[in-house]
């Protein structure tokens, strides 16, 4: 039975408007600890900005364990098997926690070592190790609320998810105010708050899943073929993971060596691009459940619906965002900054930002697609073979090292450009065809 258009655009909203919301939440948590941290002075801030980038580094190549996890529920959901689906996502979360507690005991043998890459001053270095050393221990919980998150997604539920995020941020505002300020901790104060909050959102989940398999008589022990499964998807997802941040940390070295407003203005450019990004990742999250419940149904027409609806959106979200960014591209960096030579610096940037949103858009939820089907042995291949042409650009750029503008400019184009249209040709050619739809739980 065919689905009508409308029923398909309210599925797709009712998915993806409470995953942006529970999206938005995850930086939100940073944007209060800096917030806190940053009364407590410069010295304490730097530190935070350093442990930051560590945690940051470790979360961001584990989100596989959500993409995992979402498209194998959703799979056997639409096969008309809850009672696999949630066994199979328990398996994800037990993985999570395996994983978790190996990187937090690891990652607090190994933070003085870590923080000292950055060659930060002592006192910089000593509040780094202090915060980082501390949120290791909540490396297993961030893991476990990845896994869980992508459990409930695979069931069509992105407003739980949304809750816990939610009750998540206000349980870190207050418990980092009262440890750091009430008990007077400083910077260990905002780490261990934040921790508290992470294992909350874990206890959280541990009742609603726990529900959940009580209510299918799935299983929560762990299962060796699951949790083997998990990890197999898993690390093709992490692979892909990997080639995403080669790009981006490469990006980065390249605009550090065009000088030090070049790499500000790139800054300013690529947080303007990771703002839009949420919406798409929202949208490419209810590509994912939607595809792989209609896999798992076995109704590919349906598969191509979603996929056809999700690109249009896709493709005129990125024209209406890339409209408002052109509109306020001369103000973008004054906001940021204050300084009109800076704006002046980074608006040819923001216009060709602009002018690629709609490939950015349909980028990404090619991307949700194929990993709700599954598909991620491809986007691991594929992940490698996009930085072919993109690369030798980025060197072509620190060869020829245009600085001013018009360099921040080239630097835009190599990425948003020749990165996201290898990206987009790669994602493309594979759903023109049907080996990525491969039906059943």
């Amino acid at each position: 039975m065919t689905t009508p258009q409308p029923t398909l655009n309210r599925d797709i909203l009712r998915l993806a408007v409470p995953a942006l919301g529970s999206l938005v939440a995850e930086p939100l948590f940073l944007i209060v600890d800096s917030a806190l941290v940053g009364h407590l002075g410069v010295v304490p801030l730097a530190g935070l900005g350093i442990a930051a980038a560590v945690l940051q580094t470790i979360v961001g190549l584990m989100v596989f364990l959500a993409y995992a996890t979402t498209p194998a529920v959703a799979r056997r959901f639409g096969a008309g098997d809850p009672t696999k689906a949630v066994s199979v996502g328990i398996d994800g979360i037990w993985l999570a926690l395996g994983l978790g507690a190996v990187l937090a005991l690891v990652g607090y043998l190994a933070t003085p070592f870590l923080v000292g890459l950055f060659g930060a001053t002592p006192d910089v270095a000593e509040q780094a190790v202090i915060y980082l050393g501390i949120s290791m221990w909540g490396l297993p919980a961030m893991l476990i609320v990845f896994a869980a998150t992508g459990l409930l997604r695979g069931m069509q539920d992105t407003v739980t998810p949304l809750w816990i995020a939610g009750f998540g941020f206000a349980a870190n505002a207050l418990l980092n105010w009262l440890f750091i300020y009430g008990f007077g901790w400083g910077i260990a104060g905002s780490a261990f708050g934040t921790v508290v909050a992470q294992w909350g959102m874990v206890a959280a989940y541990v009742v609603v899943i726990g529900r959940l398999a009580r209510r299918h008589s799935a299983s929560v022990r762990p299962q060796r073929e699951g949790v083997r499964g998990s990890a197999r998807s898993g690390g093709w997802l992490f692979l892909r993971t990997v080639s995403l941040r080669v790009a981006l940390l490469a990006t980065v070295v390249v605009a550090t060596g065009l000088g030090t407003d070049e790499l500000a203005g790139w800054q300013v450019a690529f947080t303007i691009f990771s703002t839009a990004a949420f919406a798409l990742d929202a949208l490419a999250i209810a590509a994912q459940a939607l595809i792989g419940k209609g896999l798992g149904a076995g109704d590919q027409p349906f598969v191509r619906r979603v996929l056809g609806r999700t690109v249009a959106w896709g493709a005129w979200f990125g024209v209406i965002v890339g409209a408002v960014i052109a509109l306020l591209s001369g103000l973008i960096g004054l906001v940021f900054t204050g300084d009109a030579a800076i704006a002046a610096l980074v608006q040819p940037a923001l216009l060709v930002l602009a002018v690629a949103q709609p490939v950015c858009g349909i980028v990404f939820v090619l991307d949700g697609v194929l990993i709700g089907a599954g598909d991620a042995k491809y986007l691991a291949i594929v992940g490698i073979l996009n930085l072919v042409p993109f690369v030798p650009a980025l060197v072509l750029v620190a060869v020829l090292h245009p600085t001013g503008a018009a360099g921040l400019a080239w630097l835009a184009v190599t990425f948003f450009g020749v990165y996201m249209l290898a990206r987009l040709a790669t994602l493309g050619w594979r759903v023109r065809g049907a080996a990525w739809m491969t039906a059943g739980a």
